[in-house]
């Protein structure tokens, strides 16, 4: 992994993150509204990314499956984006906002409008662990947000 700058991505922007900003992130594109890229930081007993995302860019609705243990944590580390879990209100995430997502719980995150996003996406270690990609976020819900 190097710190070059991917094409498409702002070189003012990527030069505020102490990660690399990644490869595009071609291999889950169908799942997200918008273009992303993906820098691996770490397979080694945990799973950590971290993930940037355009302007505008969320993914869908999804899930991290498991059994016993699982779930997500995201930290943000760059720019201004949100996380939100089916029923609750968004959470705004700017640099330092930590989210936990409890294992085989709906939500979604990424860029707020107008704002590049960058956070780190730990996977908590658990037993049968799956994702499970969901439907796309509602255009006008997406919208309302500042």
């Amino acid at each position: 992994m190097t710190n070059e700058v991917p094409q498409g991505v702002p070189e003012d922007y990527a030069k505020t993150l102490i990660f690399p900003v990644g490869e595009p992130n071609d291999a889950y594109a169908q799942y997200f509204t918008g273009r992303s890229w993906l820098a691996p930081l770490s397979s080694e007993q945990v799973n950590i990314a971290n993930v940037t995302f355009e302007p505008g860019c969320i993914n869908h609705w999804h899930k991290h499956n498991a059994t016993k243990g699982g779930g997500q944590i995201l930290i943000c580390v760059g720019g201004r984006g949100y996380a939100q879990i089916e029923g609750q209100e968004p959470i705004e995430m700017t640099p330092g906002t930590v989210v936990n997502i409890p294992a085989n719980t709906k939500h979604w995150h990424g860029a707020a409008p107008g704002s590049w996003f960058s956070h780190i996406a730990i996977a908590v270690p658990g037993e049968n662990t799956s994702n499970e990609w969901l439907e796309p976020v509602d255009e006008a819900d997406y919208k309302k947000l500042k």
